[in-house]
């Protein structure tokens, strides 16, 4: 049998999942320090290096990309959210450095670091979604591109099929008659409703009938505890004194935090001038120098991982600390998970209008769907889950797989279509015969 992988080439994070001989599902890890992720960051970080009079461009993909940024920020190159242009005809290449990258030349670079070195031998099933990101996106367009961009990394035949189906495809197997289904996958920087026909007595086993996105999920939730948390001790909401005139301390200097690349964008010296000018004539100086300390010293990153483990905790628990220190900056701050639920009410009010959006592209009632499946990190937040309970039933939404979901689909979605060509060749023989 030849190897099956399933490749979930996502906006924010990738996965890779393999399928052996024996019908198990393994997902391809990588190393970070002395920890072992099974996602990979869908980022690339450029950087020139000199050997012997002799500039040379230098590149790293996923958490290495990361950690490369996070050393020289200013003089490197950040590429994130490459899947949002493929279906963009207006995107066709970047100056990266002195040397012209297509998109494709970005999305094969990073492939061949995603997967795994052995890999062109098997057979890859990689993940698209029934709408491709953007205002003027053509779908077809964006499926050539992401087929051409794995042929240049030396994947010369790919499969390709749905994310929402694959999302949802172990829980597909399971029904015995067909069902309108309702698939909310949620990622770091988006969140996708589908409304999809799965019929498990039809060769083609699954119809979309309608679609929605919006871009909030798990880094927006993230962003909304540190700007309820976090900045108020670094200076937002602050004033300072110019000519006897109390001013607002600029609210730019925490926006930073929504993405935290952008917060170590912030090192440049005329911006930390222009923040130490302002905490000289502060009324709580100390708050805005302990901002510049976390800026210079890349602290963005960590904050968000701590964060982040906050919030996955206040999905299983009623509170949760976040504990965060550096020099002489510390917060210790237990946050319940109603705080948390006011600080997201206005967002889950847009995924509610999005979820509206989705069911009225396949012009459907709530009531005329039979099964919900919810996939990604996000739908463990409690209130997340409530929206689709209180819309469709509490008995009809289920999930799993929240983090490797969509991969172990695409892999077990490669394996039935190699097993019905199989089928399909052994009738072909027969007639013949």
């Amino acid at each position: 049998m030849t190897r099956l992988i399933g490749v979930d080439f996502g906006t924010t994070n990738s996965v890779v999942a393999s399928l052996a001989d024996d019908g198990s599902i393994t997902t391809e890890t990588y190393p970070l320090g002395q920890s072992t992720l099974d996602v990979f960051r869908t980022v690339l970080c450029f950087w020139t290096k000199e050997t012997r009079g002799r500039r040379t461009l230098e590149h790293a993909a996923g958490p290495a990309a990361v950690q490369s940024y996070l050393e020289d920020p200013l003089d490197s190159r950040l590429i994130m959210s490459m899947k949002t242009y493929l279906a963009q005809r207006s995107f066709t290449r970047t100056n990266i450095f002195g040397r012209i990258f297509t998109l494709e030349d970005m999305v094969s670079l990073f492939l061949r670091d995603l997967l795994p070195v052995d890999a062109t031998k098997a057979s890859v099933v990689a993940g698209r979604p029934v709408r491709f990101a953007g205002e003027f996106a053509d779908d077809a367009f964006g499926e050539t591109r992401l087929r051409a961009s794995f042929a240049q990394a030396g994947y010369a035949a790919i499969d390709v099929a749905l994310e929402p189906e694959a999302a949802g495809y172990r829980f597909a197997r399971t029904l015995r008659a067909p069902a309108t289904v309702l698939v909310g996958d949620f990622g770091g920087g988006t969140s996708d409703f589908s409304v999809m026909r799965f019929d498990p007595h039809n060769a083609t086993r699954v119809r979309p009938l309608g679609y929605a996105g919006i871009g909030i999920a798990g880094d927006t939730f993230d962003y909304r505890i540190i700007d309820k948390v976090v900045s108020p001790l670094l200076g937002k909401g602050d004033v300072y004194t110019v000519t006897g005139t109390e001013l607002p301390v600029p609210p730019e200097y925490f926006s930073g935090f929504a993405r935290w690349h952008r917060l170590s964008l912030m090192r440049a010296p005329k911006t930390l001038r222009a923040i130490e000018e302002v905490a000289a004539a502060s009324a709580h100086p100390h708050r805005l120098r302990t901002l510049i300390r976390l800026i210079e010293d890349e602290l963005g990153y960590q904050l968000y991982q701590t964060v982040s483990a906050v919030k996955a905790q206040l999905s299983r628990d009623e509170t949760a600390t976040l504990r965060f220190a550096h020099g002489d900056f510390a917060t210790e701050r237990v946050i319940a998970r109603h705080e948390f639920e006011g600080w997201i009410a206005e967002d889950l009010r847009r995924i509610s209008g999005t979820i509206q959006q989705a069911l009225d592209a396949a012009r459907l009632k709530p009531e005329e769907i039979d099964r919900v499946f919810l996939t990604g990190g996000t739908s463990f937040v409690p209130a997340v889950r409530t929206l689709f309970e209180h819309r469709f039933g509490a008995e009809k939404v289920s999930g799993g797989g929240e983090f490797v979901s969509v991969a172990e689909g695409l892999a077990l979605i490669g394996r039935d279509r190699a097993r019905q060509g199989s089928v399909a060749a052994d009738a072909s023989c027969g007639t013949l015969a």
